[in-house]
């Protein structure tokens, strides 16, 4: 069985928790979580890039020269492609990237980034935070104690916090998010998870499908 210390803000040791084969004892699937982040990354693509076509350009309207006799080659318009100044061919246009996922393998895909982070020891558990008022320099002692300043940490707590997220906003690496917002991509893209107990409390609720149940 899996076990995990929980500790207190200086991080002195308060008890040992157990985590749950089925959500943090996985084994590896690179493919599911490969497939997963693509489709996260695809999604969040605001696909608003554009490039004008010849029928975009301004101006143009007028027949350079006379189609024959001038020993030029033949031009119906100056903003042909062909022309400094003139439209792009085939260039990109507007298009949505987003595409969907099977909602099981998304859900299977959290829960093996889950074990992977278990089985390197990535994980570590707050007994809370208690920020009562925005200050960064507490939470930047925080992780200073547990050994995570300077890393990439991914903090989980089970409900909005504005005094966290204020106190962690310009700190570089770490991102707050709630419990029911966790997904695959922050949790492969950050190198360090730190959850309080009752965020754990409610990752442990995670069934077969990997629907989050708050107890």
């Amino acid at each position: 069985m899996l076990e995990i210390e929980i500790r207190d803000r200086s991080n002195n040791k308060l008890e040992s928790t157990a985590l749950p084969e089925d959500v943090f004892g996985l084994e590896s699937r690179p493919d599911i979580l490969h497939d997963v982040v693509k489709n996260y990354l695809a999604n969040q693509r605001q696909g608003t890039h554009a490039t004008k076509t010849r029928g975009m350009v301004r101006g143009g309207g007028k027949k350079p020269w006379k189609q024959k006799h001038t020993g030029r080659a033949r031009h119906g318009s100056i903003r042909s492609p062909l022309w400094k100044g003139g439209g792009t061919v085939f260039g990109p246009q507007p298009r949505d990237y987003s595409y969907k996922v099977n909602k099981k393998l998304r859900r299977l895909a959290v829960r093996l980034a889950l074990s992977e982070k278990s089985s390197s020891g990535n994980i570590f558990i707050l007994d809370a935070f208690q920020i009562t008022k925005p200050k960064t320099k507490d939470v930047v002692e925080i992780l200073k104690n547990i050994g995570l300043v300077d890393k990439k940490v991914l903090i989980v707590v089970p409900e909005k916090d504005n005094s966290l997220v204020l106190s962690s906003r310009n700190i570089v690496g770490v991102k707050v998010v709630r419990v029911q917002d966790i997904n695959t991509y922050d949790i492969i893209n950050h190198e360090f998870l730190l959850l309080t107990k009752d965020a754990l409390n409610t990752v442990k609720g995670l069934n077969d499908e990997g629907r989050i149940h708050n107890n």
